[in-house]
């Protein structure tokens, strides 16, 4: 019993001792005063701002291109044999003139071969004449000089108009028509185993050079046309509505520091869906004494139009796409505008009225509601208030 009263002591004076320790704790701390709460100052942020005004703006268009060829062309053989070439050489970046003669496929053969046709063809007239002379006098001079002006060396004179149904039955019969269509198609052939050019260009790709030999259908080389040529200029949709064909441009090159004249002359029908751009070509006459390339980036710039009741601002004062701040009681407030046209580094707009503070620069870190100053005015004196219900940007 004495050792359980012994303990009941000690365990009641250290309770005691901490509620004691513990009641003198909360005295003193009662003693030690609040400190001062210092008031919540906003601070007001110096912005540039302009005054809405609404005016008709010309607004030109700037956009780079690459220039490309008018005309490209794969130069097949219709002919089979060895290509012969003339004073082009058949080698890659090689110029030509228009209707310069390029090269020949072997044609001694085939040369040949016409000739011993149109000997033939001579005999069948030889025999047909008397015939003619005797049953058909009033075609006899007709005839027979058509078969005087035939040539070995030249091609096929014209065949004399045949009017009567029974002396074309007859000469069907001896095989004049026929022959006479063969030949004709032989020098045709014959022809086209020249190939001339059809444009002042250059060759950009060479498959069969000199002494090779090619098929019917063969592809030789790649041709371009470097008189004339195309700048391509990818445009926005809010740009390409500016763009009319027919429209005058000036090509400019800032390496080059030149300056070449150009016209719309079409615009596609559909809308890049990579890049979201509309292509407008501009053709571009090439000069001899400064000429572009094609490949070369080059400058457009349109005339544009001119777009009424709007205002111009940098592109970097927007955010969200379509959002500006404007300055309400010295405070930022968001609003919506309605963008007209998109420039390199600003835009036209609608959609806020007339008279309002608009923020033209651009603001990183700031909140709706956020105290601000107009540069060149005086400063707004801050609140001394709490927290406001702020949105950030």
């Amino acid at each position: 019993m004495r050792k359980i009263d012994r303990r009941i002591v000690i365990i009641a004076i250290l309770i005691f001792i901490i509620g004691f320790a513990f009641g003198l704790m909360r005295y003193l701390i009662s003693l030690k005063e609040d400190p001062r709460s210092r008031p919540n100052i906003e601070t007001i942020r110096f912005v540039s701002a302009s005054s809405v005004k609404y005016e008709n703006i010309h607004s030109p268009i700037e956009e780079d291109g690459r220039m490309a060829s008018l005309s490209h062309l794969d130069i097949i053989s219709e002919a089979s044999g060895k290509i012969i070439v003339n004073k082009v050489p058949l080698k890659k970046g090689a110029m030509f003139q228009k209707d310069q003669l390029l090269f020949t496929i072997y044609p001694d053969e085939a040369v040949l071969a016409l000739k011993a046709k149109k000997s033939q063809y001579l005999t069948l007239l030889v025999n047909l004449l008397p015939d003619i002379h005797i049953d058909y006098p009033d075609f006899e001079e007709a005839f027979t000089s058509f078969y005087q002006s035939i040539s070995l060396n030249s091609a096929l004179p014209v065949l004399p108009n045949i009017e009567d149904q029974a002396l074309e039955t007859f000469l069907a019969s001896r095989n004049i028509l026929s022959e006479y269509y063969n030949i004709s198609r032989e020098e045709l052939s014959l022809k086209r185993r020249s190939v001339y050019a059809p444009f002042d260009g250059t060759y950009t790709e060479v498959l069969l050079e000199e002494g090779a030999y090619t098929n019917t259908g063969g592809r030789v080389a790649r041709a371009i046309r470097t008189d004339q040529l195309e700048l391509e200029i990818p445009l926005n949709r809010f740009q390409s509505d500016f763009v009319k064909i027919g429209d005058r441009v000036k090509i400019t090159s800032d390496n080059r520091r030149k300056e070449w004249p150009g016209k719309v002359i079409r615009k596609s029908q559909f809308i890049d869906p990579g890049t979201q751009s509309q292509s407008v070509f501009v053709k571009v006459k090439n000069p001899a004494s400064d000429p572009v390339f094609s490949g070369e980036y080059l400058t457009a710039v349109f005339n544009g139009q001119v777009v009424r009741d709007v205002m111009e601002i940098n592109r970097n004062a927007v955010f969200n796409s379509n959002e500006v701040f404007v300055i309400v009681e010295g405070r930022l407030q968001k609003r919506i505008i309605d963008i007209i046209k998109v420039n390199e580094k600003t835009l036209l707009f609608r959609g806020l009225k007339e008279g309002e503070m608009l923020v033209t620069q651009a603001l990183i870190n700031v909140m709706e509601g956020s105290v601000v100053s107009i540069l060149g005015k005086d400063p707004v004196k801050p609140n001394k208030s709490g927290k406001s219900n702020q949105k950030n940007r």
